[in-house]
């Protein structure tokens, strides 16, 4: 199951802040399931994520633009407690423009 909401007109995240993807998969309709792991930075507001533009690199440097668009509830409601505490997110994102689909331990940073 996928929630979403209207984009938060908070400021996405803090500088420094540093994603690991730990699963990605298609989504149940459109776009891609990322699994995220907070590798450093302070743990981000849940709600200034959605709607929040990040950027994917793999480690052979390809670059994806994504863009969040709500929240999978298949790994737990998300929450700013969960999410300080676990350091993970699953995330509906829209990938923006061409290019290889995101997969396992791409970083992702918000822009």
């Amino acid at each position: 199951m996928v929630t979403s909401s209207a984009p938060s007109q908070e400021t996405p995240t803090k500088r420094g802040v540093l994603f690991r993807v730990l699963d990605a998969m298609d989504g149940p309709h459109s776009g891609r399931i990322l699994r995220l792991r907070l590798q450093s930075g302070e743990a981000p507001k849940v709600r200034s994520l959605v709607g929040a533009e990040m950027e994917a690199v793999s480690a052979s440097g390809q670059r994806r633009r994504l863009r969040v668009l709500g929240f999978a509830l298949f790994g737990g409601k998300p929450s700013d407690d969960r999410l300080a505490r676990t350091g993970r997110v699953d995330v509906h994102v829209e990938e923006l423009g061409d290019g290889d689909p995101v997969g396992l331990r791409w970083e992702v940073r918000p822009l």
